[in-house]
């Protein structure tokens, strides 16, 4: 399982994730698309590279309601938080996001 964490969130949070459940897990400027580059790109790249794309942009919502996927989409609805607080959310939410990998019909999951 991959995870791309976008602009919007900290590197450090793919720093974290990398020693938890992901196989792989990268934050977007480990690929030089930085904030200039647009969500398309990301969504594009993410494609390309068989990546999950984890986010607190409700842009990649319209993206993955419009596109469907691949790639996946889980949305964070948490607003500003901090790092630890984004990892705790996503680790209790680890047997849930495995589902949502391997389940072929679902395209987008939100954490909160």
């Amino acid at each position: 399982m991959k995870l791309l964490v976008d602009n919007n969130m900290s590197h450090r949070v793919a720093v974290l994730l990398n020693k938890s459940f992901f196989s792989v897990c990268s934050h977007v400027s480990d690929f030089n698309l930085d904030e200039d580059t647009s969500d398309r790109a990301i969504w594009k790249f993410a494609i390309e590279n068989g990546y999950m794309i984890l986010t607190k942009d409700a842009d990649y919502e319209a993206l993955s309601r419009m596109l469907g996927c691949p790639p996946k989409v889980i949305q964070m609805i948490c607003g500003n938080t901090s790092t630890i607080e984004v990892i705790k959310l996503i680790e209790k939410s680890a047997s849930a996001i495995k589902q949502f990998h391997s389940d072929n019909e679902l395209c987008l999951m939100y954490i909160q």
